[in-house]
């Protein structure tokens, strides 16, 4: 069992391992038209398998999302989960409407009525009777407009079908706007050792709200597994026909400036036994007391590496700033 080290989801006072999972990877492909925004072809009971593994070592948090894998990934985590609901603290996303048959995004949906049944249909997939986090999944959707959407989620709270809700987003208004509700416990933000988000951050400490990193080992190129000749598969969202948002890989190469960003803090990630991404994880720990990432994984092997990074915790401080001051940054 690996050495507990927890975090709180901001406000709502639940208590979660400081690691979590990311659940993006094992819904396997789906698409917008022929542009990939999965991560490639999964094997089920690996992933299960891979989610048991997480259990063991003290992994009590899962960040999934409906629309990853077109449905499919929600539907793995409930075979995985079965029998240890009580265990886990489940996070899902709504917004986008999708073909869980062609896996096919069509749409998206932020009506009162479309969260209702998104929320619906997420908890027949994760055959449970509530969700612990309900995330809003539009990044960029303008907070002026997102009235509706806050006060529908805390009518589902009122409801008992989830007990706290948060916004994945990387804007410090939209993460203000949210922080309003009652039971806002959470932001869901793009955060890693390359890629700093103050503004965010500041937020997040001010509200008492958790910060759920999302990218917390740039999309892999923070594992150092692309850095030879291995490259994402055509039908992988970091792959050649990658979203233009997709910055960390452009025509399925690694990005040569986020590349060099990476071999020049190499050393201090890895200093004190940790592996390339142990390091990163560590720094997103140090960076702040509300922080908790949620590498992704599609193998057992991923997950031990991750989760042993719960034994070594985060960095010190002398690390911390080192790896700022090589990076340019002050704190």
């Amino acid at each position: 069992m690996t050495t507990k080290f927890s975090r709180t989801l901001g406000r709502s006072g639940i208590e979660i391992s400081a690691l979590g999972m990311g659940c993006w990877a094992i819904g396997g492909p789906f698409w917008s038209g022929t542009e990939p925004h999965g991560w490639g072809e999964v094997d089920d009971n690996e992933s299960i398998r891979a989610v048991h593994t997480a259990l063991d070592l003290g992994v009590t948090f899962f960040d999934t999302a409906n629309v990853y894998g077109a449905g499919h990934s929600e539907r793995v985590l409930a075979k995985a989960l079965a029998g240890k609901r009580d265990k886990v603290v489940i996070a899902t996303k709504f917004n986008a409407v999708f073909d869980e048959t062609t896996r096919q995004v069509t749409g998206s949906d932020t009506t009162p009525e479309g969260i209702r049944k998104a929320c619906e249909d997420s908890l027949h997939r994760l055959e449970t009777d509530y969700i612990d986090l309900y995330q809003f999944h539009d990044n960029g959707f303008p907070p002026e407009k997102a009235g509706p959407v806050r006060d529908t989620l805390e009518e589902l709270v009122a409801a008992k079908k989830i007990l706290a809700y948060g916004w994945s987003t990387d804007f410090p208004k939209s993460a203000e706007f949210f922080a309003q509700g009652e039971h806002c416990a959470t932001i869901q933000a793009e955060l890693n050792v390359l890629d700093d988000n103050p503004a965010i951050i500041a937020v997040c400490e001010k509200e008492n709200l958790g910060l759920i990193n999302r990218g917390p080992l740039a999309m892999g190129l923070l594992t150092g597994k692309y850095m030879g000749n291995i490259k994402p598969s055509a039908d992988d969202v970091r792959g050649e026909k990658s979203p233009e948002w997709m910055k960390y890989f452009k025509n399925g190469i690694p990005s040569a400036e986020y590349t060099a960003k990476i071999n020049a803090v190499r050393e201090v990630l890895t200093s004190g036994g940790r592996t390339l991404a142990q390091g990163a994880l560590g720094w997103l720990w140090a960076r702040s007391v509300k922080t908790i990432p949620i590498p992704g994984f599609r193998t057992v092997k991923q997950v031990e590496e991750n989760a042993k990074a719960l034994e070594f915790g985060p960095l010190t401080s002398g690390q911390f700033l080192e790896i700022e001051s090589i990076l340019g940054r002050t704190q």
